[in-house]
């Protein structure tokens, strides 16, 4: 299937690891230009010097924390236009209401969800003026799966939902898609982290996560092909009537109702 990207630039956030980083090695395979920035200026290198060896493709980085004030202003200004913004950067810390404290919960959702915002409001205002533009909003199902245990992630990755349906659901009106991605979980070390983590605090063993795991469906994260594949053609012109909608991609877990 031809997704007809080739040429186009985009922009990812969080493009270092996991599924940031993954996503632009897709991107780069539908020879789409890469802009991608995180805090860790190693890894954005060893990621671009992988991308140029297989793809002719160009790959700017752009080393930015993204919590610091003015930084997505800097970010706005050195990318300059591009077709695709990709939000992805950011990992809200897991815990109870008690667990995190302020200062981690508010540096969590600066980096995420004030972070998506804030340049979404840059370049939204910049696709209006080119005439056309693609946002696509890496979220989370814990903004559907209200646990109290990841009580910080899960309501910030609830406003993000709303906050991605509310700009998408006119956004069409200036030839722009708006459009959110709800993982559940996927293979990265994040996942991992938060699995040996509960494993340690509810079994008392951290070496027990796979009892964790196992619960997943099929008994295992989303691969994360499975994942970015679904951004890439959501980026794309067939998905051209897409926005102000999420998509979750969770094995069904959000969907898991039951009357006991």
């Amino acid at each position: 299937m031809d997704l007809q990207l080739s040429g186009k630039n985009v922009l990812i956030t969080g493009a270092s690891m996991g599924i940031g980083a993954h996503l632009a090695e897709t991107f780069a395979e539908e020879k789409v230009n890469l802009h991608l920035t995180a805090r860790s200026t190693d890894k954005l290198e060893k990621l671009r010097n992988r991308i140029l060896a297989s793809h002719d493709v160009d790959v700017t980085l752009h080393s930015s924390d993204l919590t610091k004030s003015g930084a997505c202003e800097e970010l706005f200004e050195s990318v300059g236009a591009i077709d695709i913004l990709v939000n992805n950067a950011g990992a809200i810390p897991s815990g109870n209401l008690w667990d995190v404290d302020e200062e981690s919960w508010r540096k969590g959702w600066d980096l995420k969800v004030m972070g998506y915002i804030n340049l979404c409001r840059l370049f939204y205002k910049k696709m209006q003026q080119q005439g056309e533009g693609v946002i696509i909003n890496n979220i989370g199902n814990g903004g559907e799966v209200f646990d109290a245990k990841y009580i910080a992630g899960t309501t910030g990755n609830a406003s993000l939902m709303a906050f991605t349906r509310a700009l998408g659901g006119n956004s069409l009106a200036d030839n722009i898609r708006v459009v959110g991605v709800n993982p559940g979980p996927v293979d990265t070390d994040r996942i991992y982290n938060m699995l040996k983590k509960r494993a340690k605090s509810e079994l008392g063993d951290v070496n027990k996560y796979k009892d964790l795991e196992a619960t997943y469906p099929l008994g295992r994260p989303a691969h994360k092909h499975e994942i970015s594949d679904l951004i890439v053609f959501l980026a794309s012109f067939r998905s051209g009537y897409t926005s102000g909608t999420i998509f979750t991609v969770d094995g069904g877990i959000a969907s898991r109702r039951s009357i006991i």
